[in-house]
């Protein structure tokens, strides 16, 4: 349970920082389509970041408790932060397009963190 609340708190204080700086630290030093990939990883960090804290919030023992659903849930969501926003951050920043192929495999493991915990609400609500 704390991991995940932690997990999910810290990411979100980094994807407001890191929405901050690419409002005002590149502006003017990147393109505009850059500058909107960099918002699409924070973005999806923040939404991510909300489900770790959600699943962690869940894993109390007065809701869902130890489920091994949440725990893939929360893995999968953490690991999916990393390969999709990371790879788009580096994307912003070194404009590299083959990172581009990279960003769907963190994709995929965020529907399977949110498959994880519809099915964990399934079997045990």
């Amino acid at each position: 349970m704390k991991f995940f609340l932690i997990a999910g708190a810290v990411n979100a204080m980094i994807s407001v920082g890191m929405g901050a700086f690419g409002a005002h630290g590149l502006e003017g030093k990147v393109s505009d389509h850059y500058i909107a990939i960099w918002e699409t990883a924070a973005k999806y960090q923040m939404y991510h970041a909300l489900g770790l804290i959600l699943i962690g919030i869940l894993q109390s023992q007065a809701l869902l408790g130890a489920a091994s659903q949440l725990n893939w849930a929360g893995w999968l969501m953490l690991a999916g932060i990393i390969i999709f926003s990371g790879s788009l951050y580096v994307l912003a920043l070194t404009q590299i397009g083959i990172l581009g192929a990279i960003t769907p495999i963190g994709g995929v493991a965020f529907i399977a963190g949110w498959i994880m915990l519809i099915i964990a609400a399934v079997k045990h609500v």
